[in-house]
């Protein structure tokens, strides 16, 4: 059964920081991208971040460049967001998801076969 769950979030003052995991299990992890999403409410759902060790590539979106940094960690088959410099305007539920489809180092959501449940993201102003 393929899983991805997704911990780490919270609520937090805007500037603090928080670091989300994701783990994966019931697929060969090495095979795919795992990426960030994050939706908030009555928004739809935007990518964030991409981690692609098959390709050894990692994104990130501009509105959170130089505040977000992705990582992963192959032989635990998790990959983490850390979030510095919060701002109310990433309050979102964030999801990670898994892809074999990367584009310019990105997760295009169009490709996504698995995605996680999600865990909420609050940055109080």
């Amino acid at each position: 059964e393929v899983q991805l769950v997704e911990s780490g979030g919270g609520l937090v003052q805007a500037g603090g920081s928080l670091r989300l995991s994701c783990a994966a299990s019931g697929f060969t992890f090495d095979d795919y991208a795992i990426g960030w999403f994050r939706q908030a409410p009555g928004k739809e759902r935007e990518e964030v971040s991409c981690f692609a060790s098959f390709d050894d590539s990692t994104s990130v979106v501009n509105s959170v460049k130089g505040r977000f940094t992705i990582s992963g960690d192959n032989a635990k088959n998790t990959v983490y967001l850390q979030m510095n410099s919060l701002k109310p305007e990433d309050t979102a539920v964030y999801y990670c998801a898994a892809t074999r489809l990367v584009v310019a180092g990105t997760c295009p959501y169009y490709g996504v076969e698995y995605w996680g449940k999600g865990t909420l993201v609050t940055v109080s102003s």
